[in-house]
């Protein structure tokens, strides 16, 4: 059951390797905190998602530092998708934009949910966390493809 009380856009960033992020949105889905509910309960139809890989590739060391995806909720509730026997993690469907990946490091500064700009990855820790509407903008105006042909 769709919740259909009316409130303001959300933004949420979401952590997960870039190999995963890739697969994610040839499917047009998401998946957060390693396939829990909860997370992608929060979000509504609409509300704006950013992908930040901190990792190329799940449980290896190269890092990647970048923000990988971004995406807005589309309608449709929370759903069980049967990946393998014992792995059944929930997913979202997003409609993804087209976006080239941005890293990390020239916008710390800048993005307000990063407090302590020297530690500038404990937020992403959570693997799930709202953002301000301003840093969703800065980073999508990185990110972007049109935000890119519009410069030119």
């Amino acid at each position: 059951m769709t919740n259909t009380t009316a409130r303001p856009r959300k933004y949420w960033m979401i952590v997960a390797s870039k190999d995963h992020v890739k697969q994610g949105i040839k499917q047009g889905i998401a998946q957060a905190c390693h396939g829990k509910t909860s997370p992608l309960k929060r979000m509504r139809p609409g509300d704006g998602v950013i992908y930040y890989s901190g990792k190329l590739k799940l449980g290896e060391p190269a890092s990647c530092q970048e923000f990988t995806a971004i995406g807005t909720v589309k309608d449709g509730d929370v759903y069980a998708f049967q990946m393998s026997e014992d792995f059944c993690p929930s997913r979202r469907d997003i409609a993804f934009l087209p976006a080239v990946d941005v890293s990390i490091l020239p916008l710390i500064e800048d993005l307000t949910f990063i407090r302590n700009k020297k530690s500038w990855g404990y937020p992403f820790r959570f693997g799930f966390f709202e953002i301000p509407g301003a840093d969703f903008d800065l980073i999508a105006s990185k990110m972007l493809i049109n935000h890119h042909e519009e410069a030119r």
